[in-house]
């Protein structure tokens, strides 16, 4: 299948239009064993990757909804390159896709601000694939927050000490440096660089994102519990995977009754892509 997205050059220079604030998901293809992988088990390799393919289609359907007034765009950060045609079926057509390059998460995250800022994006905000119930809100949020006039540093933190969106108006490569990535110290560490350059931090709701068996049962517990969360986005896609999910396979694998009502946040930063 051929990708049905445009593809961005940051080598090609000015290609979006001038005012926009790019919301770039990073996401590596959704293939079976390696994606979300610590979530197998419960899930197996097959169906993390499908799990993985809602998460997106759900952060994409939020985006694309905050981004109606036109003042934003929905991105697709991928790797590897050479898989485009992975997203046709995933992302809305309205989506555009840029490379990932560079190792580790800091290089990922530097070139993804760079590249996005050269094709021209006045501000951008990357976000993890893992969060599929960020609400609308936080986008937009994000979004106005980085139309005022000023420079300021958009933090939107997991309440596992990371964050699933950091937003910047230009590259300040200091705030990914000397980070302990995976721990719980990832916000907390870019909050104090960004105070070390003089850097303003505004930050956005505090969220989850879903990355192991008991995030994975805290979800199942927001999306399908007695009483759903109502604060955050629904993730329709998500929500029908598991509903399937569990009529198929029972609910015991997925979600145990003593379970149902585990919210205890665990202490893992967002799975970018490797």
């Amino acid at each position: 299948m051929a990708a049905v997205h445009r593809l961005l050059d940051p080598a090609a220079g000015m290609e979006v239009n001038p005012g926009l604030c790019a919301l770039a998901v990073m996401t590596k293809a959704p293939r079976a064993g390696q994606v979300k992988t610590r979530l197998t088990p419960p899930l197996t390799p097959p169906e993390a990757a499908a799990l993985n393919v809602c998460f997106l289609r759900d952060t994409a359907a939020a985006i694309f909804a905050a981004i109606s007034e036109g003042s934003a765009a929905g991105v697709a950060a991928y790797t590897p390159v050479g898989a485009e045609s992975a997203w046709a079926d995933i992302l809305p057509v309205q989506f555009q896709l840029i490379a990932q390059r560079g190792d580790g998460f800091d290089e990922r995250l530097i070139h993804a601000v760079e590249d996005l800022l050269a094709v021209g994006f006045t501000a951008v905000c990357l976000i993890d694939s893992d969060s599929p119930t960020v609400p609308l809100h936080a986008y937009q949020q994000a979004v106005a927050l980085l139309t005022k006039p000023g420079d300021r540093l958009v933090l939107g933190p997991s309440d596992d000490g990371g964050y699933y969106l950091i937003g910047m108006k230009r590259l300040h490569r200091r705030v990914f440096e000397e980070i302990d990535w995976s721990t719980e110290r990832v916000a907390q560490q870019t909050k104090e660089r960004a105070a070390e350059i003089g850097l303003a931090v505004e930050l956005l709701p505090t969220c989850f994102d879903v990355d192991d068996r008991a995030t994975l049962r805290r979800l199942c517990a927001e999306l399908l519990g007695d009483k759903p969360a109502t604060a955050g986005y629904p993730a329709p896609h998500t929500k029908a995977f598991l509903t399937d999910l569990m009529a198929r396979e029972g609910r015991e694998r997925i979600w145990p009754r003593n379970a149902a009502n585990s919210t205890l946040p665990t202490v893992r930063f967002p799975e970018l892509p490797k």
